[in-house]
């Protein structure tokens, strides 16, 4: 699907996505990503969702972002409450969601101005 988006002043958004990859400003990515409004973080786990460690958890919380997004493939699939220990630890939240919904709502959020994180998983 692709999204039509407003000018965001050189952030990243997404510009569509479908079975595999996302789009962002225009170019694709297939690889698991974080995605903030001024960086990308390609490959910020090598671990699919069944595989997750703490340590790509440990990853996420030390990301400079309020708002993290977990995209879970086609489906929303919920993370083992043990691997959430480094975000509970700092008071910091997750929303689970499918990747569809991770992009549409990174997207409102970024334009919003908010620290807001994508975190993507594509397997």
């Amino acid at each position: 699907m692709k999204l039509e988006l407003a000018p965001t002043d050189g952030q990243n958004a997404f510009t569509g996505y479908g079975d595999g990859y996302v789009g962002i400003n225009g170019a694709r990515h297939a690889g698991n990503i974080v995605v903030l409004p001024r960086r990308l973080v390609p490959g910020w786990t090598e671990h699919g969702f069944d595989t997750l460690t703490v340590a790509d958890f440990e990853t996420l919380a030390a990301l400079e972002a309020d708002i993290l997004l977990l995209g879970t493939g086609q489906r929303i699939r919920f993370p083992r409450p043990e691997l959430l220990t480094p975000l509970m630890r700092i008071g910091k939240g997750l929303e689970v969601m499918d990747i569809a919904a991770a992009c549409r709502t990174y997207n409102i959020l970024a334009g919003e101005g908010r620290k807001v994180a994508a975190c993507l998983l594509f397997s």
